[in-house]
Parts: structure tokens; sequence; C-alpha cells
């Protein structure tokens, strides 16, 4: 003890000024709100993003290939779930070493936007006036977009953006279609499609979403136009009665474009004696159509489908005249032959207008009815052609009562009902489609040929066999979503990629006004088209007059197409350019995939599928190694969040109340395979998660504030063992983190992140080492074996919180004097997991748990204070006893209590009392030893050795 250890002073010395009590700049509160839009803004500043590029320079490349949100509207919870996604997986794989790039986009073209201009403009815009404004509108949204983006904390090259609209990216999906016609994907074809009224358009299968709806069944009765056939079919000599053939259909609107019925070959049919007429059904079906029209009957003959073939009937308006006294519907509807009638339902017979209906449509072609002998009255907006018989003029919906009350009149209407069913709906206008016959271009799934295919081009496989089969060479997380796509491609139909609009991307087509055949010079226009769109855009192939292209002689013979190629063909293709073209740095050395797709799940049947589709016909291979799906954002109740329903947060209103953090952490907390549940509530237990794991970070800093590595730093073999052991243990920790990243889980890193926290810092570590940090010397051995710990600690801990708590770890990370960012940084190593030191400490924490329960015990019953007044006698057994006394006198500070008697024994157990020694003023340990040094009488003898002496000797804790 030094001289003046013993020298009496006349006051008693403030023993707190001596502790060595943490200090930070890291404040308790985040304030996240007011403090994040600065950090924000210092990432724009210093063009952080493009710093990042410099760092990884050379090294492996990671892309995750942004799918592009919709340029309308403010940004919603499902959109900020799915971006700060996309930050964090970037985020982790640049920590990782990757040069990890990330180049948002956006979708641009479409009816979404033509909408918004016709409601602010009117619907009599020109073609290019309605491009101007759309362009215009887009431009606002995307600016709009972009800066509730960035807030969120989402780092990307925003000075950049890919953008449908882009004349570079119009250009090349252009060039992208000219390629795809060279393989022989596309032909034309008049067939029925998904038609939206609101849309005014053809619609793709994965723009389709199914609802319920509301509609009118009936019974219609077609007469017999040659009842002695029909009689020698079911060989029967005549009939005595008119005899009619009933169908079952769900279309009223449909009824008056009949053409055909249709029979299954393999049914058996039956003629029914009713009453006034016989009746034609199926015979498994009589008993139910009899009752169901009210009527007794008994069955007069039965025959298989198969020999009712070519038999013809009257369409049920065939005597129905029109008020200029003619009779629209003399028409007889022939019986083909299909196996899609069954006996299921109905009456196992099915009407056919095959402008409505694929099967229609492919069993009338089937037979032999001509493309111009198809009847397709349905216009584009949902009315009737005007000079259609007896409904010219009227909206198909609308029509529906009035077609039952003439079928009614006509004596044809056997019963009526109504159902609600599930129904195809426009997904974006949730109103009813229909199917539509309409001349339009497609992508060919199956076998045939395509317009224009270039010799040697076309592959060996169709371009479906070729779509499953890069599904089999693609990873999903999960898994299930292999299964999800590989349904949709393996069961659609052919791709309709023509629309009716004005704002979108052109198809550069020209066709013969008598034939309809493309042009010959059609792949030199396309060249042509886009190298015109890439110099001024869309607008300017809009002003191109077919003169300018083909020249005066040819130009009075054809017709310049203004079908727009539809959206998804647009965001399908992005790839090709955006991976190749105007963002060439995003290339990959081993080919143009990229590494990931994320989106919500419902892009089985959108982005992914429509990629996939694109990239197997251009490339012959998938565009992506890895599809990763979340779900949709949910209220507590697991509704989805909706406007209508009011149950949504808001990602404005949440930054601006809780801060941009606590979204990025409750995403990160989510389990995103299902759907993410979120409300105030919800919010409210995110926020308690960040306290504590703010609380720890604050610790460790405070903690380390003195402490320079470079000077200070304890080689790892002469630190103290529990100090060796926490490393170990942050060690193991980071395996698990970085295993976690590796597959792209997030909420495992959240929960066992709080964990490591709550558990192996705060209950065990950082609980065990206040002591050291606290009262021994600040320059000791001892203290700086903690702090050596506790910086590494501290550093892997903002590593691997930085995907998700970005803003945070950023703080935290200027709080240790660095310039730049901790983006900049990679995980490196702490230290060797030691397997034998993590046993050996897994153990004593478990015995430590045992001894903490029985002081509790005496705390409960008031007989002690703190861990610190309690003295513990621990019998064990011999590996045990090993164990303990391998700490030798650190192992009270292990157990935070001022004394423990280890015993020999048997078993492990455990005795504790209160201690009858004095309270250490400054340490509040209790000990025999406090007055030992006049001087100091209400401190212990430790304590006056480590402020006057040498200091205590410590080894394990």
């Amino acid at each position: 003890m030094s001289d003046n250890a013993s020298t009496p002073t006349s006051t008693a010395p403030d023993y707190r000024s001596t502790l060595n009590l943490p200090d930070t700049p890291f404040p308790m509160r985040g304030d996240l709100p007011k403090r994040e839009p600065g950090w924000v803004k210092e990432w724009e500043d210093q063009g952080i993003y493009k710093r990042l590029r410099d760092a990884r320079r050379g090294a492996p490349k990671f892309i995750l290939h942004d799918g592009p949100p919709y340029a309308n509207g403010q940004i919603h919870m499902g959109h900020a779930v799915n971006k700060i996604l996309k930050d964090m997986i970037t985020k982790a794989r640049q920590l990782e070493g990757f040069d990890a790039l990330y180049v948002p986009g956006w979708d641009c073209h479409g009816l979404p936007i033509e909408n918004a201009i016709e409601k602010k403009h009117g619907r009599n815009l020109s073609r290019d006036d309605m491009q101007a404004k759309s362009r215009a509108f887009a431009t606002e949204q995307i600016a709009q977009q972009m800066v509730d983006f960035k807030r969120l904390g989402v780092l990307g090259e925003w000075d950049n953006p890919y953008k449908t609209m882009n004349p570079a990216n119009e250009a090349g999906e252009i060039r992208a279609f000219k390629r795809v016609m060279e393989r022989g994907f596309v032909y034309r074809g008049l067939k029925p499609v998904y038609w939206c009224f609101d849309c005014g358009s053809s619609l793709a299968e994965f723009e389709i979403e199914y609802q319920d709806k509301k509609s009118t069944t009936l019974d219609v009765a077609f007469k017999s136009h040659d009842p002695a056939k029909l009689a020698s079919a079911f060989g029967l000599p005549t009939l005595t009665k008119d005899a009619f053939v009933v169908i079952w259909t769900t279309t009223a609107w449909t009824i008056p474009a009949n053409q055909a019925l249709n029979l299954n070959p393999e049914i058996t049919y039956a003629l029914v004696d009713a009453g006034e007429r016989i009746l034609l059904v199926a015979e498994p079906l009589v008993a139910s159509c009899l009752e169901r029209y009210g009527l007794t009957g008994s069955v007069l003959a039965t025959t298989l489908g198969k020999n009712l073939g070519g038999l013809e009937f009257e369409h049920p308006l065939y005597d129905v005249a029109s008020e200029d006294g003619s009779f629209g519907y003399r028409r007889l509807s022939p019986v083909y032959l299909a196996d899609y009638a069954t006996a299921d339902d109905g009456t196992g017979i099915v009407h056919s207008s095959p402008a409505y209906g694929l099967e229609d449509f492919n069993s009338c072609r089937a037979h032999g009815m001509a493309l111009d002998e198809i009847l397709n009255p349905v216009q584009g907006n949902g009315t009737y052609a005007a000079d259609f018989p007896l409904f010219g003029g009227q909206h198909i919906w609308k029509a529906v009562p009035v077609i039952i009350e003439a079928l009614r009149n006509a004596g044809r209407l056997m019963t009526t009902k109504d159902i609600t069913h599930s129904y195809p709906h426009c997904w974006r206008h949730k109103t009813p489609v229909i199917y539509r016959a309409a001349a339009q271009w497609f992508i060919r799934m199956d076998e045939g040929e395509g317009v224009f295919t270039k010799a040697g081009m076309k592959p060996a496989k169709t371009l479906r066999q070729i779509a499953l089969d890069a599904i089999e060479h693609t990873s999903f997380y999960p898994e299930n979503g292999k299964a999800r796509l590989h349904d949709m491609i393996s069961g659609r139909p052919d791709w309709c990629i023509s629309r009716q609009r004005s704002w979108g991307v052109p198809i550069p087509f020209f066709l013969h006004k008598d034939s309809g055949e493309l042009h010959p010079r059609t792949m030199e226009i396309m060249d042509q088209a886009a190298d015109i769109v890439e110099k001024g855009g869309i607008e300017a192939w809009s002003r191109v007059t077919t003169e300018e292209i083909l020249g005066a002689e040819d130009a009075p013979h054809y017709t310049k197409s203004t079908d727009i190629l539809e959206v998804w063909f647009d965001s399908g293709s992005t790839f090709s350019h955006v991976l190749r073209g105007t963002h060439p740095e995003v290339h990959h050395d081993t080919g143009p995939e990229a590494d990931l797709y994320l989106e919500g799940h419902d892009q089985h049947r959108g982005w992914f599928h429509s990629s996939l589709l694109l990239a197997s016909a251009l490339e012959g291979r998938a565009p992506y190694r890895g599809l990763l799906t979340h779900g949709f954002t949910v209220d507590s109740q697991g509704r989805k969040m909706s406007k209508s329903l009011g149950n949504g947060i808001d990602p404005q209103e949440i930054n601006k109340k809780l801060g941009a953090e606590i979204i990025r952490l409750w995403v990160a907390a989510s389990d995103y395979s299902g759907d993410i549940a979120g409300d105030e509530k919800i919010l409210a237990r995110v926020v308690d998660a960040y306290r504590r794991i703010r609380n720890t970070l604050r610790f460790l800093l405070a903690n380390v504030s003195d402490f320079d590595p470079a000077k200070d730093a304890v080689p790892f073999d002469q630190m103290l063992e529990i100090d060796r052991y926490a490393l170990s243990r942050a060690a193991e920790f980071q395996s698990e983190v970085l295993a976690h990243y590796k597959v792209y889980e997030f909420h495992p890193v959240v929960a066992k992140l709080q964990l490591y926290c709550s558990e192996d810092l705060g209950g065990f570590y950082l609980d065990v080492l206040k002591d050291r940090l606290y009262t021994t010397a600040p320059k000791s051995l001892a203290r700086r074996s903690a702090q050596t710990a506790l910086h590494q600690i501290t550093h892997a801990m903002l590593r691997w919180m930085a995907p998700f708590l970005s803003f945070t770890a950023e703080e935290a990370w200027k709080v240790f004097g660095s310039s730049d960012s901790i983006f900049l940084e990679t995980y490196g190593t702490i230290a060797t997991a030691d397997e034998g030191l993590l046993a050996k400490w897994a153990r004593l924490r478990e015995i430590r748990d045992a001894v903490n329960k029985e002081i509790e015990a005496l705390r409960a019953a008031g007989q002690v204070g703190s861990s610190l007044q309690a003295t513990v006698t621990l019998t064990a057994a011999p590996e045990d006893h090993a164990l303990l006394a391998s700490l030798g006198d650190d192992l009270k500070f292990v157990f935070i209590t001022s004394a423990i008697d280890l015993v020999a024994g048997s078993a492990l157990q455990i005795s504790v009392k209160p201690s009858s020694d004095t309270k250490c003023e400054r340490c509040w340990h209790y000990r025999s030893d406090v007055g030992s040094d006049a001087a100091h009488p209400t401190i212990c003898g430790r304590c006056t050795s480590n402020l006057y002496g040498d200091g205590e000797s410590r080894a394990h804790a």
C-alpha cells in the first residue's frame, strides 16, 4: 500500500467518484423520428451507395433484381415490407464481403396511370396527349415514392434507378420482343381471352382474381329442328310431341350468341316424356332436372352421346321477331361432341357461344367453324353491337333480365334461379370479367409455328417445357413456392401479350388491310422502331406515319397497329435490358441471372411468372437463381390491410411517431413466409424490444469509452477466462447469425439477438462484469481484459444488427469515432468458438441459475437485499466440484455473492444464508476486512488495494 494510503483525512472520501462509472454520448433515447432524417441526408450527401460499390470493387457480386412497384400513389406498408426486406438482404450480403448491388425500379406504363389521367382530364384525349400526361404523372409519382423509400433507410442506386418508361428500356423491350418472335413463340390469333370492360382491354391470366358474384342460372330449351333424326338416334320410330334439348348456364348474356351445343360422347342421354313436350338431358340428371322444372315424366329411350353428334336444334329465340319484323335468330345449333360436357350438374349439355368461352371456341373450331363465322356481338365496353337483334346497345349485365324475359315469352325458359359463385374478376378494378374473342398477339406455350421465326433459332423444347425445367434449377424461399409456380406454368394457356391502350410500349406492326398479314419487312421495322423509341421514347413512335416507315407505295395498303405490349411484358423483360444494357454494372461474370427475385407471394402469377416465361423464351433458362416470397401485411385479426377497412398502418405516420427503425425491426422480427401482422399494439411491443437492444448497446459503448484498442487491447491468451468465454460465445452466435442470413432469415436473428442481449449479456456476462469494470484500477489487466472483450462484442453486434437496425448501428458506429459507414465493414472474425470453454461455462451458468433461485427465496423472505448479502455453501459432485474449484477465489464474482464455501460431495446441494460481515461502501461486497485500514474505515481491503495499492489479482472472472 502506498505511503499516503493510511493518512487520515478530515472529511470522508466520496468513494463513488473513485468508481469507473460508464459514460457515452450514445443517448438512452433514440429520438428516432427526429434524428433518422439526418442519417438519410448524410448517406445521400456522402454518396454512400457509390462508396459501397467502390469498397467492394472486384469482389463477387450479389444482385437482387428489383420487382418494380407501380408508379402510382403513396407507398403503403406492403411496399415498406418489400423494400426493407430487399435492403436487409443486400446489406447482409455487403457485410459478408459481396459487391451487393441494388438498383431500384419502377413499373411506369399501363392502365392505372391511364385511368388517373382520364379521371383528371376526361376520356377523349389524343394518344399523344395521353402519353405526355402519363409520363409526367409517373415522373411525379416516382419522385414521391422515392422520398418515402429513402426515409425507410433503404440504400440503393437512387440517382439512377431503372424505369420501364426510360426510352432505353422501352427500346430494349421492343428488341426483346423481336427475339421472342425470332425464336418462334409469337403468333396472332382470334380466341377468347379475359376481357375487362373497365380496362377496355384483354387481361393476362395473372391479372385475374376470383371473388363471389351473384348470377342468374337458366335452364333453356332448344327445339329439335329435325324430330325424325332425333327419334332415329334414340332408336324410336317417331316422336309424338315437340322435343327440346335443355341446357343449363350461369351466363344468360351468352345465349343470344349461341352457335352450338356440346354433348359428351361417353355419357348416356335420355329422351324424357315430360307432359307437353319431350326433353333431352343426361340420364343421371333426369330426376334432378324434372324436380327443378316442377315436372313429372318418364324416360322414353336412352343412347350414348356419340350417337347424337350432328343433330341440329333451333336457337331458343328462333321464332322471335324484332320490331322491324326480321327474325335475327333464325339459325341452328348443331350438336358437337366434347369431353368437357359432364353429368356432374346442370343437364349434361353445354351451350356453346364460341366467342365467349375457350372450350367452346376450341370445340367449334375443331368441328370446322371458320373464324369469320364466329358471332362476337359484345363490344369492348360491355355492350352488344348497336345492330344486334333485340338487345343492340344494351350492356350485357343489364341485358340479363331482358334476355330472360324474351326466353320466357318465347316459351323456352324452363326455370331460373339466383346463385352466388366464385367468378373471375379484374385484379385492378375488382369487377367481373368475361371471356371475349379478340384478335390478339400471343406467346405460344406449346407446339406450333410463330410469325417470322428465324431459321435455326427455334428451341427444340416448347416454352412450357423450358420454363418447367428452369423451375427445377431455381432455389425457393420458402420451398413451397416451387410447387405453386410449377402448377401455374404447367396449366396456363397461351399468353395474350397485346393490349388496346395508349400508354405502353408499342407493338410496331403494320397489317395488310385486306389479308391482315404482317408487312414482309416486319423484323427490320422492329429494329427501326427500337432505334426511334430509344431516341425519343414511345411518343416518337406514335408520331411516325405509315408512309414514313413503309414508303409511298406500300403505305396505302397497310394499317399501323395501335396495340401495346401488356405491362407484364414490360416488367417481365427487365432482366434482359436492366441486367445487361442500361445498368451494365450489375452484370454477373457468370451470366445475366439475378441471384434473387423477392416479392409478395401473389407474384407467382405475376412478375415471377412473366419473367420466367420471357427468360425461358429468350435465354432458355430462368432469370433468377433464387425466388423469395413474403406474405401480405395484415392486422392482428389476420385481415389484409386496406384503406376500405381502415385497418392499415401508414408508414409515413409511423415514421413520424415511432421512427422507420421500428418498422425495420418489425419487418425483421416477422416470419415473412406467412402474412405479416401489424397494428399499434404489435408495434408497441417492437418498441420495447428496440429499447432493450439499445440499452444493451449503450452499456457496451459506455464501458469502452476510455478504451483504445491500439494501446489497451489485451492479447486473447492473457485475457481472463470469462472474457475468453464471452468472445467464444460471441463467435458461436455470429456463426448462427450468418447461417440465417445466408438463407435470408431475419426473424430468428432478431429473436436470438434479444435473447443474447438479455441472457448472455445482461443476465450473465455484463452482470458479472460490472464489479470488475467499476471497481478495479482503470488501466488494470482485469479491466482492460473485460474492455477488450466488450469492444470486440460491440463491433460484432453492430454488424449483426446493421442490416435491420441500420440507423442505430450507424449512430453507434460513429460513437466509436469512425468517419466511414458501418456498411463498408465486413463481419470479420471475433475468436474461435472453443467447445471446451463453451461447455464448461454453460454448466457454470446452470449452477449459477440454481444458486440464484435459492438467493431469490431469501430475498422474497426479506432476509437479504442483494445477492452480495448472501453467503453460499455449495456442495458439488466431483466433476462439478472440479469445474467450480478451477475458478479459485473468482468463483464468488461469477455468482455475484460476497463469499462461496465450496464443499466436495456426491450431488449438487445449495445452502444460502445472510452474511454476517460488513458491507463495503464502495464495492457493496460484505467482507470481514471492511475497515481493516483505519484510514478508510468504510471500505474493504480489495477496494483499498485497487485504489491505493497494487490492485487485486483476477484470473478467471
